[in-house]
């Protein structure tokens, strides 16, 4: 099947055409300006499943009442390195930064921090919030509960969300190592955009309503689920299983969200479960303080003589090298802000049918 065709856009001119539907949405300038750079910051490092295409399924969740534009974020358990954070409803894009900060200015005191969070939403690309302690000389960590729409290992039923999780580890002369990942197959966002672009998917992401392998990116909107990342039982699919029910516990159970199959979704085909045993999403954030462990001057040669020696990893072809987490993403990023985001026009549409609404300028390439 054809692709859609793909324009690319100035970054600050797609940075101010979000924050403009953020502020339409009710949301105060500052936070505005902080979910539209948590959306552009996905877009420009190449993760288009997590930017400015989710932007119309966050004003979904706005005209159902179920985003507060004006959350009051507060802490409502604490101890000296961890805290339980309630978002009040509020837009992920903005709940999680504020529990990451909590969490660094924990790790600045005592070593580490940890903060859980309910009541929250969708929070973006789990590597924004955890790249927020590279930069401190911290090694960053985030996770999120999310859309039931995966099935655990030997199950049909959709229980699970793609759950993703990150770790963020600074590094010296190098750009910080990013393992950024969904514990199913793939991400539902990857999905989308194999919808979007009309293309078919791999086999082994998905299974149909009963269970049978689909190639059909639109086969969760008939019923059928994602599956745990390995895909079936012979390629590690429990190890699958265990990671997303961890990020499921960590998230929700610990901090009193909803979980497992009452997570409430983010995609347009499911409703919230009526029988919700907790409140909203939940994330969990964690940062750890390098000098706790040695001096940061060590560890950074370490870790730069670890990135040296994996790069020089013997090939088993030639052409293709060793990938270090975070390389693609580091590599989108330097060229999509010179050339600009590209947005494929299922994109464009949608956000032009926001910019109609809102009375806003619509989009606009050079």
């Amino acid at each position: 099947m054809s692709e859609n065709k793909i324009k690319r856009i100035e970054e600050q001119k797609l940075r101010k055409f979000t924050q403009d539907v953020f502020l339409s949405m009710g949301c105060s300038e500052e936070d505005a300006t902080l979910a539209a750079d948590v959306l552009l910051k996905a877009d420009l490092r190449g993760i288009d499943s997590h930017g400015v295409a989710r932007l119309i399924g966050y004003v979904r969740l706005w005209d159902k009442g179920r985003i507060n534009s004006r959350p009051t974020i507060r802490i409502v358990h604490e101890t000296p390195s961890t805290a339980t954070i309630d978002g009040d409803a509020g837009l992920g894009l903005v709940v999680a930064p504020f529990a990451m900060k909590i969490a660094l200015e924990k790790a600045e005191n005592v070593g580490s921090g940890w903060v859980s969070v309910k009541n929250s939403n969708h929070f973006g690309i789990a590597g924004y919030h955890a790249l927020m302690a590279v930069n401190n000389d911290m090694i960053g960590m985030a996770m999120t509960n999310a859309s039931p729409l995966v099935a655990p290992t030997f199950s049909k039923e959709r229980m699970l969300g793609t759950n993703p999780i990150c770790y963020t580890f600074p590094a010296g002369k190098y750009p910080p190592i990013v393992v950024d990942m969904a514990t199913s197959t793939a991400a539902n966002g990857k999905l989308e955009v194999a919808q979007r672009k009309n293309l078919s998917i791999p086999s082994g992401w998905v299974q149909d309503k009963n269970g049978a392998d689909s190639r059909d990116a639109g086969e969760l909107k008939e019923g059928g689920s994602l599956l745990p990342l390995g895909g079936d039982r012979d390629h590690g699919s429990h190890k699958g299983f265990g990671l997303s029910s961890a990020v499921d516990i960590f998230s929700a159970v610990l901090s009193g969200a909803s979980y497992g199959p009452w997570a409430p979704p983010f995609v347009s085909f499911l409703d919230p479960a009526d029988d919700q045993p907790g409140e909203g999403l939940g994330h969990f954030l964690g940062a750890w303080r390098v000098d706790g462990f040695r001096p940061v001057d060590d560890y950074k040669r370490n870790i730069d003589q670890w990135i040296d020696r994996f790069k020089k990893a013997e090939r088993t072809n030639e052409s293709q090298p060793v990938i270090i987490p975070g390389e693609p993403e580091e590599l989108a990023e330097r060229i999509n802000r010179t050339e600009g985001i590209p947005l494929v026009d299922a994109v464009v549409e949608d956000l032009n049918s926001l910019a109609e609404r809102f009375n806003i300028q619509a989009i606009q390439f050079s």
